[in-house]
């Protein structure tokens, strides 16, 4: 069995994160779905999908390593007119940080359960915003 979920988080600034394991947790339920896999899935090049220990200061932590590794005010090939748009791009350090965390999260489904460590949660991470961002969910398994 297949099922497919889309929902949407709304980002609050340019650097902004969410936890977002509650809501996969819930279209698990939702699903049936008891052994197989939850893909989790950013429908944008300019934020990540990532899981990590749900701290503050570990989010707050890599807000700071990904600004060290890719400074806003760099020059990038990125930040010139692009015809496909109509207008120059300026937001060439979102899509590098997102290449950098990643944009999915494979997990496991045991029992009806993500298999997850005890210290770990999904989070969202956006890099350009604040803006409406989709995020797509496929859980694939056995009932």
């Amino acid at each position: 069995m297949v099922k497919h979920y889309e929902f949407f988080v709304m980002t609050q600034d340019e650097y902004y994160t969410e936890y977002i394991g509650d809501k996969v947790k819930e279209l698990v339920a939702d699903s049936g779905v008891r052994n197989g896999i939850v893909s989790v899935v950013t429908a944008h090049t300019n934020c990540a999908i990532t899981v990590t220990e749900p701290l503050d200061c570990i989010l707050s932590d890599l807000d700071v390593l990904l600004h060290r590794l890719v400074n806003d005010d760099d020059e990038y090939s990125h930040a010139h007119f692009l015809p496909t748009y109509g207008r120059t791009s300026a937001n060439a350090y979102g899509h590098l940080r997102s290449i950098l965390v990643g944009n999915n999260t494979v997990l496991s489904l045991v029992n009806g359960k993500m298999t997850m460590g005890e210290a770990q949660e999904i989070v969202f991470m956006e890099f350009d915003g604040p803006q409406s961002r989709k995020i797509f969910v496929d859980i694939i398994g056995e009932t």
